[in-house]
């Protein structure tokens, strides 16, 4: 046993990265990548880092918004955190909300907290986040996880039609086997059919899977007859069809179409999957841990889906540094059947990284787990500082 530890000070670092290929879709384009790193200094002089990557048209968080709510909401909680061993941190980190005095959602800022909160209080404890697993659940989640059974896959995003099929054919020469295109725009079916002959005839084997997201770009009625017209292709499923907010018409689409239909931005919340789940909204969840609050709101949306029959993806934000990579890791090593993952792109995306060696996944999508203390990954000072898009914001306790 420790005695009680506090936390020092925060210090908030707003990270410009050029990604070394333009990404697009119906929601957003993107050429550079703009995570928002939290460092949690404790008394003792330990450090940690949490990373999230906020998105409107997601949370409806702003990069400001993120910044205001660790400041004004979540740092005067974080004085009274003073744990005495890490199984009382992950209790604290667990009890920070996911929204704001005002019932704002602010679950891309909790993400940032959980996170360095986490990592700072492992490496003091000398931990690893394995303990997660036990804290939630001691039947249900645990190593080896899904480290066995799930790769990590490629991301087209709404390009022409010959740029997507040359970007399928580069990753499956990387032995590659599961895919996401982007759609949501006037070229959907020219891309498909183009990603589809990329694809061969693996995808109708079985070798390969591909999976469409749209990002909330059709209404009710272009939605139906979008996937109607998919019904004869090898889809595994069709992500975000309709926008937050609507869920009336995402179960009237789940009458009107075979195509099984994933839900990301409408899930942030963990009553928002209740609400999915009731209305038979949707067969899977895209669960990403910038968007839904760390890792263990995201460890208890893959719970809540398991006792539902409802598959899981683990996403991520286009242009995650290794801190969010590695925390997508002790996800997948401590939650069973998850179906596909996202991310861990490392150098494949990013010009830069705030460590030295990024995480980057393997051949055929393969990757390592990590071990502990702590989340496995240490930024550097001296990148933090390059990468810099501001003057980072020190905020003592």
């Amino acid at each position: 046993m420790h005695g009680p530890l506090t936390i020092a000070a925060l210090t908030i670092h707003r990270i410009a990265i050029p990604m070394k290929l333009k990404f697009r879709h119906a929601a957003a384009d993107r050429a550079e990548s703009e995570p928002l790193i939290l460092e949690i200094e404790l008394a003792n002089g330990v450090t940690g880092f949490g990373e999230t990557h906020p998105r409107r048209y997601v949370t409806g968080e702003s990069a400001d918004d993120v910044v205001a709510a660790i400041r004004d909401f979540f740092l005067p909680r974080l004085v009274e955190v003073r744990p005495a061993n890490f199984g009382e941190a992950i209790a604290a980190a667990a009890e920070l909300p996911t929204h704001d005095d005002a019932g704002r959602i602010v679950t891309a800022a909790r993400a940032a907290v959980e996170l360095a909160l986490l990592d700072a209080y492992a490496r003091a404890f000398d931990r690893s986040l394995e303990s997660l697993a036990g804290w939630i659940s001691e039947t249900d989640l645990g190593a080896p996880g899904s480290r066995s059974t799930v790769r990590f896959g490629g991301v087209v995003s709404a390009c022409d039609p010959a740029a997507a099929a040359r970007s399928i054919r580069k990753m499956r020469l990387y032995r590659l086997c599961h895919f996401k295109l982007k759609v949501g725009d006037g070229n959907d079916q020219p891309r498909i059919d183009a990603v589809v002959r990329a694809l061969g005839r693996g995808l109708p084997r079985g070798k390969t899977t591909l999976r469409l997201d749209a990002n909330g770009a059709w209404g009710l009625e272009e939605a139906a007859r979008r996937l109607t017209a998919l019904e004869p292709l090898p889809i595994v499923c069709v992500e975000e069809p309709l926008a937050r907010g609507h869920m009336d018409d995402w179960a009237a689409l789940s009458t009107r179409t075979n195509v099984p239909m994933m839900a990301d931005e409408s899930l942030v919340i963990e009553a928002d999957a209740e609400a999915l789940i009731a209305h038979g909204a949707a067969s899977w969840f895209n669960i990403r841990i910038s968007k839904n609050g760390g890792l263990i709101p995201a460890m208890k949306l893959a719970l809540l889906a398991a006792r539902h029959h409802v598959d899981v993806q683990l996403g991520c934000m286009v242009g995650e540094t290794s801190i969010l990579s590695a925390a997508a890791r002790w996800f997948l090593q401590q939650v069973p059947n998850v179906q596909f993952a996202e991310g861990n792109f490392g150098r494949f995306l990013l010009a830069e990284d705030v460590v030295s060696r990024p995480l980057r996944f393997g051949f055929g999508g393969r990757w390592k787990p990590l071990t502990g203390p702590g989340l496995g990954v240490r930024p550097e000072t001296d990148r933090l500082r390059n990468l810099a898009a501001q003057t980072p914001m020190y905020l003592p306790l």
